[in-house]
């Protein structure tokens, strides 16, 4: 490799490097906007009980199927509880991030539609936590706080105190999410094994009812939300970083 040939290596890592702290300063920004207005929320929990009342009884004139009875079945199997627990508690934002951090690098054009699209979800479902507090299904009668009966709990188990507003169920940024980073992989990249990131949200939202942490409406208000935001992922130039063809040659090999 020549010298030029280096420097130009070199200038481009730095860009890299530069580009994924840029992102990650903005993400954490983000966050703690978030994180702020969650807290505001939290101040606002006097008809969360009776939100999560409400929920149920429209879920129940949806003939949606019966969360409790569905936890009661999957609870004759606690591994298959304890995994979900895992599942809730240590996937959700790393694979997130992980993603992001992917597609910061390899997809940089890519990765600014899913940047937004996701600051629009979130800044939604933000709105939603604000405008309807409500509490999740472990608070309420007939359902089980699996987290807490096996010890996995992300919360603790006082509802009231602590830095994480337990009243922010509706939306579920965890189905959500999820939804966004599968449909995005799915439409960025090239591989045959792509459409098993739709696994990701089917799980999530299974997960999310099993733990109890999350009503059906939670994660179907989260998908209409990421329907709303959806322009902003599908607007032009979403492949214009991705190759053209699974053996195509990078340009920085054309020009070596």
């Amino acid at each position: 490799m020549g010298i030029a040939a280096a420097e130009r290596v070199g200038e481009g890592r730095a860009q890299v490097f530069w580009r994924v702290v840029r992102e990650a300063i903005l993400l954490a920004t983000l966050f703690l906007v978030y994180s702020a207005g969650r807290q505001i929320a939290a101040r606002h929990t006097g008809s969360a009980f009776d939100h999560a009342h409400e929920v149920l009884s429209l879920q129940n004139w949806l003939h949606l199927p019966n969360e409790a009875a569905v936890q009661h079945w999957a609870l004759q199997f606690p591994h298959l509880i304890k995994g979900a627990n895992l599942y809730y508690a240590s996937v959700h934002a790393p694979l997130t991030a992980a993603v992001l951090l992917w597609l910061s690098i390899w997809r940089p054009k890519a990765y600014s539609h899913v940047r937004w699209t996701m600051v629009s979800l979130t800044g939604l479902a933000l709105i939603g936590h604000i405008a309807f507090p409500l509490a999740p299904p472990r608070m309420m009668p007939g359902f089980v706080d699996t987290g807490l009966l096996f010890g996995q709990s992300v919360y603790g188990p006082d509802h009231t105190g602590g830095a994480v507003n337990q009243f922010a169920a509706m939306p579920s940024l965890h189905v959500g999410w999820a939804a966004l980073i599968a449909l995005s992989m799915i439409l960025i990249t090239r591989s045959r094994w792509r459409w098993l990131w739709l696994l990701h949200p089917i799980v999530t939202f299974g997960v999310v009812v099993v733990t109890a942490n999350h009503y059906w409406l939670d994660g179907i208000v989260a998908l209409v939300l990421l329907a709303v935001s959806l322009p902003l992922l599908l607007r032009p130039g979403l492949h214009a970083d991705r190759p053209r063809t699974r053996n195509s040659v990078p340009p920085r090999r054309v020009l070596k």
